[in-house]
């Protein structure tokens, strides 16, 4: 008797048609592992990229917050010499003097005026870092601009401001001291100068910060307390 044989002999097609399967799964299971390892090294790359600029953000934060010092000219009358006296009408409604402050150091801010808003927030910062600013032995801020005193009045009502601000509108004082030469205005405002005086009437530190090229209207006060510092080491 003669066995047709079909359990136990294969078909050529089948086997190809099998073989061909078995490719394409293999074929899929190493492109499913060149996906994930591709996925793997970008997740890598993505993680040194985001680590690299965080250490850029810190390193700039760091940066920001040292206080750098700031270019800035030197006018005259500058350290050592008197300072000179004058008597300007003020936001308390009296006329002041220079001289009304023997015994005590005076920083004296000139600026711009009532339309440098920058001017204005100087002084409110400047105000905020009161407890600085004594530990760095200033005693007074007084503020000069060529404002008339009514004007000067509502000015620092409207910001909140509480220091002591001087009117100039003959800009006399302001030319005294020269700090008309400081300025983008020319020689019809004063620019952005600090000068302190000491007990005795006499200028100890000058900064000029709004003369060519940059015109500066705004320091941070952590800028202004780093140069009045550097200025006294250098003496």
């Amino acid at each position: 008797m003669t066995m047709s044989g079909r359990g136990s002999t294969k078909s050529p097609a089948r086997d190809a048609s099998t073989e061909g399967a078995r490719a394409v799964a293999a074929a899929r299971r190493d492109q499913r592992g060149g996906g994930a390892r591709i996925w793997v090294v970008a997740g890598l790359v993505a993680i040194l990229v985001i680590g690299g600029l965080y250490a850029v953000y810190q390193s700039s934060t760091s940066s920001a917050g040292a206080a750098d010092p700031e270019r800035y000219d030197v006018g005259s009358p500058g350290p050592g010499e008197e300072a000179p006296d004058f008597t300007l009408p003020g936001t308390n409604g009296q006329d002041v003097s220079l001289s009304d402050f023997r015994g005590e150091n005076v920083l004296l801010y000139f600026h711009e005026g009532l339309g440098c808003q920058a001017c204005w927030d100087q002084i409110r910062d400047l105000e905020a870092a009161t407890p600085q600013l004594e530990e760095a032995g200033v005693d007074q801020l007084v503020s000069i601009t060529n404002a008339p005193q009514d004007l000067l009045v509502q000015k620092m009502d409207d910001d909140g401001l509480e220091s002591l601000a001087l009117a100039d509108p003959d800009l006399a004082v302001i030319e005294a001291y020269e700090a008309n030469k400081y300025g983008m205005m020319g020689d019809t405002t004063a620019g952005h100068s600090f000068i302190l005086v000491d007990g005795q009437g006499e200028i100890v530190w000058r900064a000029d910060y709004g003369g060519a090229p940059d015109y500066t209207m705004y320091l941070p006060v952590d800028t202004i307390l780093a140069d009045l510092e550097a200025a006294r080491t250098d003496r």
